[in-house]
């Protein structure tokens, strides 16, 4: 089914003056896969949204022009008649669950759609095999992952069998053995025809799915090109519009042309780490060690058993592995929010602070700056607006932070722990859904924080992010730590890893 966007103007306000999208018109044939690339804030996922209707059906504001699925404008229908032929998958996949168990949810869409009993169960067990998430099947949502939680939002989408997909930043909180079967079911989805457009910062895993990337720009498609045509133009011209590395394998000559740039950001990056590395030499042997980090839901399902973490001080330390590895579940202990009263009261005496992976759930006051304020024990505005203006966020100081898009709401959260002056600073997940520019950004602040005796724990899937700026490795697997080296002179070791685990 083919969509079109048709001198579309929209904006969250009365007035077209203040317009996300501007006189778009945009084509999407049928079968095709389009990824929509682009910074934080510049109207890829407001694209999105008019093709799924969410906009102006659900979410208000001044729309102009018209957008078709096939030859029906989407103002003539109803969301419920959209959907049967548009399904979604959000950023936030919470936001799109309605049962407590992965089972039902998939069957879900299928019910709303008033199939017969049995075709459900027969287009759930196909999801299930074709997604490969047989070891998902029958467990609580509120135990899976964030990544596992995106796995299950696909399959429940996938089952209804729309004749167009659109993902929001899907593979943000995957790892990259998960990313590749992500590939995969796109690639299936695709060689049934289906037309799927994606809104992507990680777009090394579609190189070889893709039809077109398109680079949108205040609210236009300023660029457009294949996948061949953007990994060909050099990792120099895509950092320069702020995109992450279309092939992983340019990671070094990403790293070499970021220092040749000489930009602000990469500056205060490259001297951090020269200062941290020199501090680190010296204070190698003085060690965070926590010991007995144990947990479980019941006594059937243990999800981290660690009998010592060595954490080195006022260093970052990323954990990778897989999936439901037990890395949030380890963050959470440390924190004190899981665990025994025993761990409470270590997590209380290190002044650990947790900045989630759904930051929705740490967001609480009316304006951005007040965000950064209140984890301040002695408030200071001006040293508030530093770090607004590090985070690239001073202009939205006065803006309701659930105004703001995913990603700008991450980098408040961000600055909420940069704010909160704890000892150890724990980041789960910190550059889902971010640019390739504001990741920089953030690796700044991070070695800024390490540099001034902050000892850093990272959970992350993103190799971009670690080699930027972090300096030790942790692995986990099945709750426990199965590998523990520095990074430096591994960086090889570190991608193949994660290319692998």
């Amino acid at each position: 089914m083919n969509v079109s966007l048709k001198n579309v103007s929209f904006s969250y306000t009365e007035s077209l003056d203040d317009a996300v999208i501007r006189n778009l018109n945009f084509e999407i044939k049928s079968g095709e896969c389009v990824v929509l690339v682009g910074e934080s804030g510049c109207g890829k996922t407001t694209i999105s949204k008019l093709i799924n209707g969410l906009i102006p059906l659900y979410q208000s504001g001044t729309m102009a022009g018209d957008v078709l699925l096939g030859d029906k404008n989407t103002a003539d229908m109803t969301l419920a008649e959209i959907s049967r032929h548009v399904g979604s998958v959000f950023q936030n996949p919470r936001s799109q669950f309605f049962n407590i168990d992965t089972d039902s949810e998939i069957a879900f869409g299928c019910e709303n759609l008033g199939m017969n009993p049995e075709e459900i169960r027969e287009r759930v067990n196909r999801v299930v095999k074709e997604f490969h998430i047989e070891h998902l099947a029958g467990r609580n949502i509120f135990h899976l992952s964030g990544g596992e939680k995106q796995k299950i939002a696909c399959a429940s989408v996938s089952a209804t069998d729309p004749e167009i997909f659109v993902l929001d930043e899907p593979s943000a909180n995957l790892d990259l053995k998960t990313v590749a079967d992500l590939a995969e079911i796109i690639k299936f989805w695709k060689s049934r025809g289906k037309t799927v457009i994606i809104v992507e910062h990680r777009i090394h895993y579609l190189r070889e799915i893709a039809d077109r990337i398109c680079y949108v720009k205040d609210g236009r498609i300023a660029h457009e090109w294949t996948p061949v045509e953007l990994e060909s133009k050099g990792p120099e011209y895509a950092a320069s519009l702020g995109l992450r590395c279309v092939n992983l394998k340019q990671l070094g000559e990403i790293e070499d042309a970021r220092l040749r740039g000489r930009d602000e950001t990469s500056v205060i990056a490259s001297t951090l780490s020269s200062v941290i590395a020199s501090e680190a030499k010296q204070s190698l042997k003085e060690s965070l060690v926590f010991k007995d980090l144990h947990f479980a839901y019941n006594r059937n399902f243990p999800v981290l058993d660690i009998s010592e973490l060595s954490l080195p001080r006022n260093q970052i330390t990323a954990i990778i592995g897989h999936n439901g590895a037990g890395k949030s579940t380890l963050a959470q202990v440390l924190c004190g929010l899981r665990g025994t009263w025993r761990q409470k009261r270590k997590a209380r005496k290190y002044g650990a602070y947790l900045i989630m992976q759904d930051v929705n759930h740490q967001l609480f006051t009316e304006s951005v700056l007040d965000e950064i304020l209140l984890g301040m024990n002695l408030q200071d505005e001006n040293a508030a607006l530093e770090i607004l203006e590090r985070l690239n966020l001073k202009e939205y100081a006065n803006c309701h932070p659930m105004a703001l898009s995913g990603g700008q709401k991450q980098r408040v959260a961000i600055g909420s722990g940069v704010s909160s002056g704890r000892e150890i600073v724990v980041f789960d997940e910190p550059t889902s859904g971010l640019d390739y520019r504001q990741m920089l950004a953030v690796s700044a602040t991070l070695q800024k924080l390490a540099a001034g005796g902050k000892t850093l724990l990272v959970i992350t899937h993103d190799p971009e992010f670690i080699l930027n700026c972090c300096s030790n490795i942790i692995r986990m697997e099945h709750g426990k730590i199965t590998e523990q080296y520095p990074l430096q002179g591994n960086q090889e070791k570190l991608v193949e890893t994660m290319l692998n685990v």
